[in-house]
């Protein structure tokens, strides 16, 4: 048996499977050894995982691909294969970033240019097998562009600055029994703020149509289109997408890639299905 990983900051699916026709995903949060523990990373793990795959010998499984946020560094690899060694004894397992494992379930063995847009948002350059160029995303502080962190964070901003309604930015103070003071302590006082800046999302996805709302969104894709995709200097490849945001959106992401002559590839919520084909093969 196999187990392939798709870890974001969010959420984690796990994916146990012998062929295609045979898979079983179970869920946890988001795993992130650049901003985790390896004491909180194992309770994860022990708490939210092991309960619930009772029913497999985790010494049957014999390769783990496991492709996480924050597997970037030789350093949050090994760590991640330290501490998954002690859970699946027996497997090979190979950590790598959640890009790479994007490229491989958006592209397979194609060139092509895959994103990432969910809570955070990444892109690349790949050959068919490989990452060859990449422009850093740097986080939802630095970079970020188009995520839902930065979708959150515009939002609030745009409203905070009389960009938005009066009414509509009503409703979301209302909706979410927040105010200003709430709002700051969350994001410069408590740990997760791309988390709890991505919770507004629902909030941005509602609201959509109304005019305000559906400039900043586009706004936003234009920042991530114009200071990522359009870097790697290859226009005549598609543009893959992969996230839940990027499944939500996918009519603004057209909209976008449209308006600066790019051409969208394939749009999928989630990357296990694409993950679970390449290493089938």
């Amino acid at each position: 048996m196999k187990l392939t990983v798709d870890s974001g900051s969010t959420k984690t699916d796990w994916g146990f499977f012998n062929n295609k026709k045979d898979l079983t995903i179970y869920k946890t949060q988001g795993i992130n050894p650049y901003h985790q523990s390896q004491e909180q990373i194992r309770d994860i793990l022990e708490s939210e995982l092991l309960p619930v795959i009772t029913q497999i010998d985790r010494s049957t499984i014999s390769e783990l691909f496991f492709y996480g946020a924050g597997c970037a560094t030789h350093t949050t690899c090994a760590l991640m294969s330290d501490i998954l060694k002690n859970y699946f004894p027996n497997a090979e397992i190979t950590v790598d970033s959640d890009m790479l494992g994007a490229a491989r379930a958006l592209c397979g063995k194609s060139e092509g240019v895959a994103c990432v847009l969910g809570t955070g948002s990444n892109s690349c350059l790949y050959n068919g097998n490989d990452i060859t160029d990449q422009v850093p995303s740097l986080g939802y502080i630095l970079g970020d562009e188009g995520s839902g962190a930065v979708l959150g964070r515009c939002f609030i901003n745009s409203c905070f600055k009389r960009q938005m309604p009066d009414k509509l930015f009503k409703e979301f103070l209302d909706r979410y029994s927040i105010d200003r003071e709430t709002i700051i302590m969350n994001v410069y006082r408590k740990p997760l703020a791309n988390r709890y800046l991505a919770g507004f999302v629902p909030f941005i996805l509602e609201k959509r149509e109304v005019p305000e709302v559906h400039k900043m969104i586009i706004q936003c894709f234009t920042e991530f289109f114009t200071r990522n995709v359009i870097n790697y200097h290859k226009p005549w490849l598609p543009v893959h997408f992969v996230g839940s945001l990027a499944n939500s959106l996918a009519d603004e992401l057209k909209e976008t890639a449209d308006s600066l002559g790019m051409t969208i590839g394939k749009i999928m919520a989630s990357p296990m299905d694409g993950l679970i084909a390449y290493h089938s093969k």
